[in-house]
């Protein structure tokens, strides 16, 4: 080990040091010890052992620990303390701003242990809630975790998809005559991007001339595939093809690879047209199969008994369900918020602000729920016919139950119940945990059923056909929660949850008016099951939900 390394684990000592907050005396002469060895002129693994305890800045605990390292290669001391330390917390170093004192404070007092859910936090406006973080350090935190996250290779689509569709009309205006087209997992619609690709006639030599005038680097290139970066760490991954074969390998490319292998089966032997996708399965004597539902055989089943119902479209979408407006943590007033639903055109907001067991989201208290209801009265009489409804989103408690008492909860037209904190449970204590809030008879929808966020954090374990069924029997709603880096209820299990009879709500979490337009990549998510509008609770009309909520409670008994 050269000066520099031995320099950096001192470094990372004193920083590691202070995240726990050990003697800050011994984390600072760590700190100037990692200074004093890089200024040594001489490298250490030069110079006799008995030595290094006598160079200038270097004291007898320091020159022990860096004879540990030149035998070893590490400090046993930095070992441990980084074996405590969730992963997540180690990689928050690797962000500008984000200093040992502030990281301390995230993982310890707002029990946040990944960047993920650090730019969700500021995404909900929760770091200016503590000392040492205002508008301006939370933005530059959030934008610096982002200009990370991208450099580590995979996106959201919702990160990635509009970069996209802009890459691809560039492309075509600069090679007019040329094929260019989205392929892979982004035209798969897959919530997780490890890959942009694209499929095109345009040849090799040609578009890296181009992508290199306007500051792409080639990484790789061969006859029939390349590879670019742009100077914002994004990966282009091109294969090259011929007009006649570009249909063909677009198809190929935009199916999983068990769709494509079940294809070949049950065309093995037919003259397939491959003039485009819809003569692909016309000649092929199939429906029609658009590429986000290209993901496992059991569609053959489907296209073989029945006619696909039409995909659900963001324009089906007729309320705002859940949101969060400035009474908790959402950095819109709720007349904005209102309004902003009214100018784009919905017939109603659910306004579900955060519960009080929600302190770091300023969660209402029973006192400032009843001043919010006579604000909402008053702007439904001046808003009119649009409506507020009157919702809560309720924190589900250690033992199940909901953080208000019975008749705090009557007082809404429909309760949200989820899950936010001690999230680090077993099986049975999530469903314990589940179970109960939805067999409370308030419960109108569970949000976020796993409490994952795409990226950072897996979520709690549940068994969700255990879930689907409670939900259905209690005639409780499926939030697809459609913040991108949630989509969670998980669009695998929507078909599932459609067969067993439940309901489900495409709602945007939104902590802001720009959180409205979230609802989008719940719907795409969403178009990957064979959702309907019928079947969604943001679907409904205003008259159509306030007939359901009606039904509901007068079934439940409330």
């Amino acid at each position: 080990m050269d000066n520099y390394a031995i320099a950096d684990q001192f470094s990372l000592l004193s920083k590691v040091m202070d995240i726990h907050g050990e003697n800050s005396f011994k984390s600072k002469s760590y700190s100037i010890a990692a200074y004093n060895i890089e200024q040594l002129p001489t490298q250490l693994n030069a110079i006799p052992r008995e030595k290094i305890a006598g160079l200038k800045g270097i004291g007898d605990s320091t020159g022990k620990k860096i004879i540990e390292i030149l035998d070893t290669g590490k400090i046993k001391v930095l070992d441990e303390l980084i074996s405590k330390t969730p992963a997540g917390i180690m990689e928050m170093l690797n962000i500008k701003g984000l200093g040992p004192k502030k990281i301390s404070l995230i993982w310890k007092e707002m029990e946040i242990e990944s960047l993920g859910e650090l730019l969700y936090a500021c995404q909900e406006n929760r770091l200016m809630l503590y000392k040492g973080f205002g508008e301006k350090t939370q933005n530059n935190v959030a934008d610096a975790i982002d200009f990370y996250m991208r450099s580590q290779g995979h996106f959201l689509y919702a990160e990635i998809i509009s970069i996209a569709n802009h890459f691809t009309s560039f492309l075509k205006e600069n090679f007019p005559g040329e094929l260019v087209e989205i392929s892979g997992a982004l035209r798969r619609q897959l919530p997780v991007i490890g890959r942009a690709e694209w499929i095109t006639t345009v040849t090799p030599s040609a578009l890296k001339e181009k992508l290199v005038q306007n500051g792409f680097s080639e990484i790789e290139s061969t006859p029939t595939s390349s590879h670019h970066k742009s100077s914002d760490n994004i990966n282009l991954y091109f294969t090259h093809t011929t007009p006649e074969a570009f249909h063909q390998q677009l198809f190929q490319q935009s199916s999983s690879v068990v769709f494509f292998d079940e294809w070949q089966l049950r065309t093995a032997g037919s003259k397939i047209d491959f003039s485009n996708e819809e003569k692909i399965f016309e000649s092929a004597g199939l429906k029609f199969i658009p590429s986000y539902r290209r993901e496992d055989t059991g569609i053959f089943n489907i296209i073989t008994s029945t006619t696909l119902p039409d995909p659900i479209q963001p324009e089906d979408i007729k309320g705002i369900i859940h949101s969060h407006s400035t009474w908790s943590d959402g950095s819109n007033s709720l007349e904005e918020m209102a309004k902003a639903c009214i100018s784009k055109g919905f017939e109603y907001l659910v306004i579900s602000d955060h519960s009080k067991t929600a302190f770091y989201a300023k969660g209402l208290s029973e006192e400032r729920i009843r001043e919010q209801h006579m604000q909402i009265d008053e702007l439904n009489k001046t808003l009119a016919p649009f409506r507020i409804f009157k919702s809560i989103e309720s924190d589900i408690l250690n033992d199940g139950s909901l953080d208000y008492s019975e008749p705090v909860l009557r007082s809404f037209d429909l309760v949200i119940a989820s899950v936010h904190s001690n999230l680090k449970m077993s099986l049975d204590k999530a469903m314990m945990r589940l179970l109960r809030a939805i067999e409370n008879p308030n419960t109108t929808i569970l949000g976020h059923m796993t409490g994952r966020l795409l990226l950072s954090r897996n979520g709690y374990p549940v068994d969700h056909d255990a879930i689907i069924d409670a939900c259905v029997e209690n005639k409780v709603v499926i939030e697809l929660n459609a913040h991108p880096r949630r989509l969670d209820i998980d669009w695998t299990w929507i078909n599932k949850a459609l067969e067993k009879g439940a309901m489900i709500s495409i709602d945007p979490d939104a902590h802001s008016i720009d959180g409205y337009d979230d609802i989008r990549y719940g719907v795409y998510a969403a178009q990957k099951s064979l959702l309907t509008p019928d079947k969604n609770l943001s679907s409904f009309s205003r008259s159509e939900l306030e007939e359901y909520l009606e039904k509901r409670k007068a079934a439940r008994g409330i």
